[in-house]
Order: C-alpha cells, then structure tokens, then sequence
C-alpha cells in the first residue's frame, strides 16, 4: 500500500452483511457496491462490538471494546476522559479529516451532538433525517437552503425525494470535502455516515417502486421462532416477536432493498468525482456499517439485545491502492480490527489501548485470508433505553446485560442475571433457528464455550489502569 494514501470510510446505518448483490443477494441492485468487491477485497464474516449504534462506533472510533472505552449505551450525556479517537490520531499525524452525517458517541436526543476532541477539520452533521435540531443540523439547512421543507417532505406520500434527501446532501458535502483547497501533499481522511438503511423504511418512491414485495423471499422464520422469543421476552428488544405476516415481512425487505440501492447510486456519484478528478487512484475506500438489522428474522424488527447474524455481521469491504483485486476472505474479523487498518492506512502508531489487529496482511496477500482471529465478540450492556424496548412485561425493559462469543462454528450467547442462553452449531444451523443451550447432548460445549466467553471478556473489558512503572 502506498505511504499515505486518501482514506474515504463509508459507513451505512444499521445495514446486514447479506445485502450486496456480489456478495450473493440476487435481489437488491448494488452495482456500486459490487465494484468494490471485484476491485478489492470483502470480509464475509466482519462483526461489530455491539448491535446497537453508540456503543458500536465508540468502539471502531477508538479501536477498543465498547466496555473498556465506558461507552455502552445510546442516549449518553456525554463521554468525559474518552481515549483517543482514530480520527484525531489521523489529523495529528497531517491528514485533512471530514466527516459528513451522523457520529452518535453521545446522545443526540433533542440537541445537536457536542463535539469532542475528533480531529475533524470539515464537521457537517446530520444525525438523522428529520428537523429536530434548532441549530447545528447542516442537512436540514441544506435542505431549507434548496427550497424545500424538511417536515412537509417527510409528511408528504411520497417522502423525501432523491433531491432533497440525506444521502444526497451526504455526496454534496463529501465532493465539497474532497474538492477542497489543501497542499498538494496533503493526504485526506473523510468519514461518511449517512442515516440509510436505518429505520423507518420509507425510501422515495421512485425507489420503493423498483422493489415488488411479491420477489422478496421473507425473513428468516420458522414457526419455532415464536416460542424461543417468548421465552427471551423479557431481554431487551425494540419488537416483540410476531408472526412475518403480521408486519408484511417482504414488504419491509422491499423498502429496505429500495434504501440500499438508493445508497448505493449516491456512492456512485462520489467515487465518479474522485475519478473525474484523479484522486480515485490513491484513494483507498472502506465501505461499512455500525451493525445490522433484524429485517423480520425469527419475528423480530430493528435491534435489541439479540446477538442473530442479521444483527452483528455487517459489510466490510476495502478497494484502492494496495489492496487486492477480487479477493474474498472468510476469517473471522472486528470492527476493532478496522480500526487498527485504518490507523496503519495512515501510518499512525495505536496507542496501547488499541484492540483491534490490522487487516493490512490480508489485503496486501502477505497473509492467508482465511484465518484472522479464533473468535468474535459483541456485547450489549444496558444500551438502549428502557422505553424504547417492548417486552411481556411491563413494556420498560430490565436494561438487559449480555455477551455473545462466536468462534468459526459455534455461537454461544448468555444474557446475564436471567439465566438465560442461546448456544447455535452455525455450521449445522446458520440461520439460527435450533436453540441447544438446553440440550443435554450439548452441555460440555456450552460449559467450555461459557468458560471460553467468561475469559474473552475479562482480557477485554477490563481496564487495569495505568502504566505501571516500579515493582511497588
């Protein structure tokens, strides 16, 4: 990989791994998309470190698990003494950093998210795509600016149009970002975070018209499903489970299919300027998402204290220079393991909290691509609030706890102080349908795969403190 290269990191909300057509989804259309993965190279087995979006971008901001970096819930007041953000390790070391969307490392409920040390010399937010922010909401301005009403679109059958939607406001700021006057040595870093494919699922119509119901293959269900989510129904979630029919599960695939394509075309606008422009060919473009969606599997929507592929297995995909053409790895990878990329991309040291590690051999085809890391984490602690969460009970949620460890067969899932677990043979059941946390025939891997996540989330969640420097 050439020394210092442009960065363009395009991060998507809430999007799942199964998703791009080169990926093996013959349904949706993401020919952009799918450039990257002929041009480059796609982990089909990435997870993030937390299936809901503050504590998941905490941690690839910083490289480290959301429970060593205090930072595990959405809504969060603020986030004092936060270790360095990849972002500001960026900048010091001499790129040009923007960032265009949202950043959601503490709440931005009813405010406009305050800034932190980030290092982000261009700052054009837009958490999401509504006018809830009296100041500080560039998209909503952008819109006001071009004549258009950002309430009345949203009201409107139709929704918000192509031309005033976010995704679009998303590329004009990031051409504005690239096209801006630097020195000609001066490598750029720019993060986009837009708000798609993130619930409600209301693409324009001219997308949504693109997408028959009827075509849709359903959510991943089976009837057993609703009895296995009974009995986890006082964990955390932001549905309780329900039949597909129920909420027109293919309907919803639709409308979501519709969002990724829309999406997709925005990109293309993007990576069409930095061809037009001659920066595509040192420019290295990292396409991801925060986590995934339930999209209907096994009676759920949205997200929650669920650990389903769905869920935490997102797109990862690099293409530029460096990186080889039309390579796919199935190794199992981190988000934190992006992070530690993104840092050596940039020829940035991690500093000693980092827990990631680079992916650089694989893309460079200095390393197999078939082996990164023995097993993947995700955590959920207390993340989302007790209101938002439908459950049997009370409907206010219990701030649930729990981890999930998933190594290259198995996933073992304990919801901590319930006395309650989900153990999957991913191999024999990749949907995850047939719970065997239960199942006699399976306890000896339940107890050594217990064990295993007990240990991976000591070594990673525990902060010892500082360095030490004498015997005593």
């Amino acid at each position: 990989m050439p020394d210092r290269p442009n960065v363009l990191w395009y991060v998507t909300d809430q999007q799942r791994f199964d998703t791009i057509g080169a990926l093996g989804n013959d349904l949706v259309r993401t020919p952009t998309i799918d450039e990257l993965v002929h041009s480059g190279t796609a982990f089909t087995h990435a997870y993030c470190q937390s299936p809901i979006c503050t504590p998941s971008r905490a941690s690839f901001m910083t490289g480290m698990y959301p429970s060593r970096v205090h930072n595990c819930r959405n809504g969060n007041a603020d986030w004092p003494n936060h270790p360095p953000l990849i972002s500001k390790s960026i900048a010091d070391a001499g790129y040009d950093c923007g960032l265009v969307g949202k950043f959601h490392l503490q709440s931005s409920g009813r405010r406009t998210e305050p800034r932190l040390d980030d290092g982000y010399r261009f700052w054009k937010f837009s958490h999401a795509p509504r006018d809830d922010w009296p100041t500080g909401h560039d998209y909503a301005d952008w819109v006001r600016a071009r004549g258009g009403d950002l309430d009345a679109l949203r009201a409107h059958p139709d929704r918000v149009p192509t031309e005033f939607h976010q995704v679009t406001w998303a590329t004009d700021r990031s051409i504005e970002f690239v096209d801006a006057d630097r020195p000609a040595d001066q490598p750029w870093f720019l993060t986009v975070n837009v708000y798609d494919p993130h619930p409600p699922f209301v693409p324009p119509k001219a997308y949504a018209d693109r997408f028959d119901p009827a075509d849709m293959p359903g959510p991943h269900f089976r009837e057993s499903d609703l009895a296995t989510q009974q009995s986890l129904a006082a964990v955390d979630f932001q549905t309780l489970a329900k039949h597909p029919d129920e909420f027109d599960g293919r309907r919803v695939q639709a409308l979501y299919y519709a969002m990724i394509e829309q999406l997709d075309d925005q990109l293309a606008r993007l990576l069409r300027h930095l061809d037009e422009t001659g920066q595509r060919e040192n420019t290295v473009v990292v396409f991801t998402s925060d986590h995934g969606e339930s999209l209907g599997d096994h009676g759920l929507l949205y997200k929650g204290c669920r650990f389903y592929e769905g869920l935490v297995r997102v797109p990862l995909i690099f293409s530029g220079p460096g990186v080889q053409p039309g390579k796919r790895s199935d190794a199992l990878v981190e988000l934190t393991d992006l992070s530690s990329t993104l840092l050596e991309t940039c020829g940035v040291e991690p500093h000693a909290g980092v827990q990631g590690s680079s992916l650089l051999p694989i893309l460079g085809g200095d390393a197999s691509p078939d082996e990164h890391r023995d097993f993947v984490r995700s955590e959920y602690f207390d993340a989302l609030d007790a209101h938002f969460c439908e459950t049997a009970g009370d409907g206010e949620g219990d701030h649930t706890f729990a981890t999930m460890y998933r190594d290259r067969r198995w996933k073992v899932v304990v919801y901590h102080g319930h006395g309650l677990g989900e153990l999957y043979d991913l191999e024999a059941d990749p949907h995850e349908f047939v719970n065997l946390w239960d199942d006699p025939a399976h306890a000896d891997t339940r107890a050594r795969l217990v064990h295993a996540s007990f240990d991976a989330s000591m070594i990673a969640g525990i902060d010892v403190g500082s360095e030490r420097i004498a015997p005593m």
